[in-house]
């Protein structure tokens, strides 16, 4: 089976035009999960004509199997942490392993808010049409993590969109959200990667690239339309 997907700016183009229809009220934010994610939103956030901003969660692994999400932590004021019970009833791990975890993995988030963002704030969405974006779903561990954080941010609406992911994932996340937008739901569903045909690791530069051309396209300078 060929990947359905070139890579992921043909991916964040057919994501931004589903969007585009559905018409969401105004104001809207876009919201990636680094890194992987941002390229995508960046196309999304220029495409509606909304602010980009980062969505910090790190998966936490299986101690013999780091792939395999067992939790996830997401920055914030007071860091939540989201446990796979289904995992985490497979697995011998205790807690303290997690919350150890949890420290590296929030350490990692701190370096890269200072890389991505230097420092800003992040963009207020409470009240708003909140639109988060990553380039796949597979177990989704992760983006529950997220999506539990950010409900905490009172988003007038919470939106959660992604070009690939499985199906019985997304229906697992759907009392998360007030919508779900998923362009493939292949099965069986293996990995992310497989519905790519270039799924490169995503560089921290590749992130300040795709963060400085939202930007642009929010603030755009003379003459620019």
């Amino acid at each position: 089976m060929s990947a359905p997907f070139l890579n992921r700016e043909e991916a964040g183009r057919a994501l931004a035009a589903r969007l585009l229809k559905m018409h969401f009220a105004q104001p809207a934010v876009v919201l990636a999960l680094p890194r992987g994610g941002v390229p995508i939103a960046a196309i999304v956030a220029r495409a509606l004509g909304a602010p980009l901003d980062l969505l910090m969660v790190r998966k936490i692994g299986v101690p013999w199997q780091p792939e395999l999400a067992l939790a996830a932590v997401v920055d914030g004021d007071h860091p939540e942490i989201v446990i796979d019970d289904e995992v985490a009833n497979h697995v011998e791990t205790d807690h303290d392993y997690i919350e150890k975890q949890a420290r590296v993995e929030l350490r990692e988030i701190e370096r890269r808010r200072q890389v991505y963002l230097k420092g800003r704030a992040a963009l207020e969405v409470e009240g708003r049409t909140a639109i988060v974006v990553d380039d796949g779903i597979a177990t989704g561990t992760t983006v529950r993590a997220a999506l539990k954080a950010l409900r905490r941010r009172n988003p007038a609406r919470l939106v959660l969109a992604v070009p690939v992911a499985p199906g019985d994932t997304l229906a697992a996340l759907r009392s998360e959200v007030d919508d779900i937008v998923c362009l493939s739901q292949p099965f069986p569903f293996y990995a992310i990667g497989e519905h790519y045909a270039d799924f490169h690791q995503v560089s921290d530069d590749e992130v300040l690239a795709a963060l400085a051309s939202a930007a642009d396209a929010e603030h755009p300078g003379p003459g620019d339309s």
